[in-house]
């Protein structure tokens, strides 16, 4: 399974949307440089109130570009960066990634997906109804969180639009993604 890097953001500052730039840099155990989200620590503020020792396991935020079209068939408008995502990617299938399957980015950069994004509540404030869309239900009943994945960077490197992304799969048994 083999993608490539359509997009990318960072915000030094805690906003959902995220300004598309060049190139961003992800360094080895701490995310996106410049990027509020940036640290070996949870950075995301609510986490940081209920324990600001945890891991950060939400380094990177990666979405596919797959999911904005799917948005558009339902009414909305969303682009590269504008919920969130440091990384916008087309070609895999992000949400059936199992938990610790590797991804290179470019030349370079190494991340281990950790889990699945949380929606918040932010998301209707960007625009109304959105949450509702980017959640739905299996032929079971249970929860499909369809808003990314997070991960941590394993290896540092420059990422650019255009750069291909390579997927490593870990092991079996695969587990798979739980939210972090």
């Amino acid at each position: 399974m083999n993608g490539i890097v359509v997009s990318v953001s960072a915000d030094a500052t805690h906003r959902f949307c995220k300004p598309v730039t060049a190139s961003i840099w992800l360094l080895e155990g701490l995310g996106v440089k410049g990027d509020a989200h940036f640290g070996v620590t949870v950075q995301h503020r609510s986490r940081v109130a209920k324990d600001p020792t945890q891991p950060n396991l939400r380094q990177v935020h990666l979405i596919q570009s797959e999911l904005f079209e799917e948005l558009a068939l339902a009414g909305f408008e969303v682009h590269p960066g504008q919920m969130g995502e440091n990384v916008t990617t087309r070609g895999i299938d992000l949400l059936s990634l199992p938990a610790g399957a590797h991804l290179e980015l470019g030349d370079a950069a190494a991340i281990a997906i950790t889990g699945l994004r949380n929606p918040c509540f932010q998301i209707d404030h960007f625009q109304n109804g959105l949450m509702k869309a980017v959640l739905d239900r299996d032929e079971d009943g249970a929860l499909i969180r369809k808003a990314g994945v997070m991960g941590i960077v394993l290896k540092s490197g420059e990422v650019r639009p255009g750069d291909a992304i390579r997927v490593t799969f870990p092991p079996q048994p695969h587990q798979p993604l739980q939210v972090v």
